[in-house]
């Protein structure tokens, strides 16, 4: 399934008629559960529905549901965890080590968006006071005072520490994220990416990046991450985060031979999205079609990345899971 990025790899086998059903079958059901789950939303206030969070969460679990439909009820393999990338989960110092990267790698793409988008002037940075941070606290406290009729005080705290704090805490809520991440991950580079990797890298890389896009077309039609865009703008601008973002996640996928650390990546990356609120000035509105790793100017270092690791053959999976992949 990988002899095209590794020369050590089996001999690739033709496509049987069962795994070409269990793909079908497999995007049909994640394209499909996502806009069923998510149709209270069109049906009712949109974004702003109070059940959005339920909703959103649901929607990342559909992938995982697809690919285990696919993988248990169509395709029955011998070995169905490990064509899904959940085991096995050594060697352990290889996992720990993409484990690492990825906390790291998503979190600095992300922060790194943000001086880039500053420099093409896109992006309003305050790194002295913190204005737009700041900004949003003092709502949050006139909404709290508001709410419960007692004025609550201003938190006796330099912003700069409250900002490092939340910096800090990406990690942990990297962890946190991991069960609804891999959701997600567990259908788009657990199981699929696999699949697609007979294609050649590039080919996989971007069909996997332009699925996984298009698959978030039920939020970003209501306006999710692309609030001032128009739809299709939006749902674009969504693809093509998902190839650089997803070209990542699939390096991590294919080096550990495991679905865990692109889980975690993700998790990473949904932990420290909203960073960018943390240094921006008040008042300045961000378009996110133009700044932050949603927009083109946080795609530039992505790209460079993902471009090296081309270059330099890090896609290649290590011999014993190239064996393991070309016999699935």
């Amino acid at each position: 399934m990988v002899q095209q990025i590794s020369q050590t790899a089996s001999p690739a086998r033709s496509v049987t008629t069962r795994e070409k059903l269990s793909v079908g079958v497999f995007l049909i059901l994640a394209f499909g559960l996502a806009w069923l789950v998510t149709m209270p939303l069109w049906l009712g206030e949109g974004l702003a529905h109070p059940w959005f969070t339920v909703i959103s969460i649901a929607m990342m679990l559909t992938p995982a549901i697809a690919a285990l439909v696919a993988v248990f009820v169509v395709e029955r393999p011998t070995r169905p965890w490990r064509a899904l990338g959940v085991v096995p989960l050594k060697p352990a110092r290889r996992l720990i080590s993409y484990l690492a990267l990825a906390l790291v790698v998503p979190v600095a793409l992300v922060l790194v968006a943000l001086p880039i988008g500053a420099l093409f002037g896109v992006y309003s940075m305050d790194l002295v006071s913190f204005s737009g941070y700041q900004a949003i606290l003092d709502q949050q406290l006139a909404a709290a005072s508001a709410s419960t009729g007692t004025e609550i005080p201003q938190i006796d705290v330099p912003i700069a520490l409250l900002v490092l704090a939340q910096l800090a805490s990406i990690p942990l809520g990297a962890v946190m994220n991991v069960i609804p991440a891999l959701g997600e991950e567990l259908g788009w580079r657990g199981w699929l990416l696999p699949k697609l990797l007979r294609l050649g890298t590039v080919p996989a890389l971007l069909i996997s990046g332009v699925i996984w896009g298009l698959w978030h077309a039920p939020l970003i039609l209501l306006g999710y991450n692309y609030l001032d865009a128009p739809g299709w703008l939006g749902l674009a601008m969504m693809t093509g985060m998902c190839i650089l973002v997803g070209a990542v996640f699939a390096w991590l996928r294919i080096r550990s031979a495991s679905v865990w650390p692109a889980a975690l990546a993700h998790g990473a990356f949904n932990a420290a999205a909203a960073s960018y609120l943390l240094f921006a000035a008040a008042g300045e509105r961000v378009d996110t079609t133009q700044a932050t790793i949603l927009g083109w100017t946080g795609w530039i270092v992505p790209l460079i990345f993902v471009g090296v690791l081309i270059a330099t053959k890090q896609f290649a999976p290590p011999q014993p899971a190239a064996q393991t992949l070309s016999r699935r």
